[in-house]
């Protein structure tokens, strides 16, 4: 067998094995992730924060059906962008309520306000883009 195809043969395996490899690194990450997505608390929103500075925070907020935001922040302004459409209940201190149909792709801006929690009353998961003016 000549040295080109000795040498053929060895990129080869290395290649496979190199795939092999980064399968299973992806499988094991996708693992990790379904994990921490499990240990969420129930009932709760899911909020990552995606960039912080002393002026903005932006952040992405997951609402699965009947999860509810106790610590919306109600004193700055917001930029929102709807990711994932849905329904959502805003329940005032005051006892006041206001059903809010959310669209995919709306953008909506938000001022300072009185304080509200807000509740997933749909069928399905509302994914929410918000940059926060601190």
């Amino acid at each position: 067998m000549s040295i080109y195809k000795r040498l053929a043969r060895f990129f080869m395996g290395s290649l496979v094995a190199a795939f092999m490899l980064a399968g299973v690194t992806a499988n094991l990450a996708t693992a990790q992730e379904k994990a921490k997505a499990a240990t969420a608390e129930k009932g709760k929103v899911t909020r990552t924060v995606r960039a912080d500075s002393d002026k903005l925070q932006a952040f992405e907020t997951r609402y699965k059906p009947g999860d509810e935001n106790v610590s919306v922040p109600t004193t700055s302004s917001r930029v929102i962008r709807v990711l994932k459409g849905g329904t959502l209940l805003w329940t005032y201190t005051d006892g006041k309520t206001e059903k809010k149909e959310w669209k995919t792709g709306d953008v909506i801006l938000l001022g300072p306000g009185p304080q509200f929690t807000a509740k997933n009353v749909g069928r399905s998961d509302v994914e929410l883009y918000v940059v926060l003016v601190k």
